[in-house]
């Protein structure tokens, strides 16, 4: 499972501890908490076969959410989504709910809905740290659709995707897209303000990538010794090594 993999399930079990409080028949919360009991053992399958049991009791939102967190921690991502609207059908101000639909629709692909059930979130919280970790689930969901639009030669629609991206949180890869792009269209002046976010916001991105591209930048501006100056830094990144050498090739 990569880290984007295990940080979606951290978020889930981060809201799994904002639960309504909604009164719970005596018959359904000894099996309710048996499955909360067994999430946290691992034992998946197990908790959801509680809630089910505990559901067919009482038709409880807490239930459906927390049948969705282990149907995520087992893949079964189209399930836990019919769970989780089931949930906000059964009250629409489960705030977390929104944020589990978020993160299930980010799982399977589908980035606009992830964004809408995210931006729905916001809107049901105040509280700040939660707004914070949403803002950038929302960034990670606008640069997947910004590189997706990239892909396919829509260089606008990508823009705008993702100057939201960064709008919500200040990502080094979507700034690297971002670059890339304003070089493509001849921008070289954006092109060199997002190398220089995507080199100050650097987590994910390889050392050299946004000098690389800030060498671009200034070759395209004609300033070529500003654009070395790049290059050379670029060089010591065994990803743009051999870009980087050659584009001083062509400076000499």
């Amino acid at each position: 499972m990569n880290k984007l993999s295990i940080s979606i399930l951290s978020l889930l079990l981060f809201f799994g501890s904002i639960l309504f409080g909604q009164e719970m028949s005596q018959e359904a919360a000894p099996l309710y908490n048996a499955g909360n009991k067994l999430i946290k053992s691992g034992q998946f399958i197990g908790a959801i076969e509680k809630y089910d049991s505990a559901i067919a009791i009482q038709a409880h939102p807490n239930m459906f959410y927390q049948k969705s967190v282990a149907l995520k921690k087992i893949r079964k991502f189209d399930e836990a989504e019919q769970a989780l609207l089931k949930c906000v059908e059964l009250n629409p101000d489960f705030s977390a709910a929104y944020s589990g639909l978020g993160t299930t629709y980010y799982s399977l692909k589908k980035y606009q809905l992830a964004i809408d059930n995210f931006n729905k979130f916001l809107e049901k919280t105040d509280n700040e740290k939660s707004k914070a970790k949403i803002k950038k689930f929302i960034g990670l969901a606008y640069t997947q659709l910004g590189q997706s639009a990239k892909r396919d030669g829509k260089h606008k629609q990508a823009i705008k995707y993702l100057n939201e991206a960064v709008k919500n949180y200040k990502y080094d890869s979507a700034y690297l897209a971002l670059a890339e792009i304003n070089i493509d269209l001849g921008k070289y002046q954006d092109a060199l303000s997002a190398a220089d976010n995507a080199i100050n916001n650097r987590k994910k991105i390889s050392k050299g990538a946004g000098y690389y591209y800030k060498g671009l930048a200034f070759k395209g501006l004609d300033d070529k010794e500003k654009a070395r100056e790049n290059f050379k830094i670029a060089v010591k990144d065994k990803t743009y090594k051999a870009s980087s050498e050659y584009e001083l090739k062509q400076l000499k």
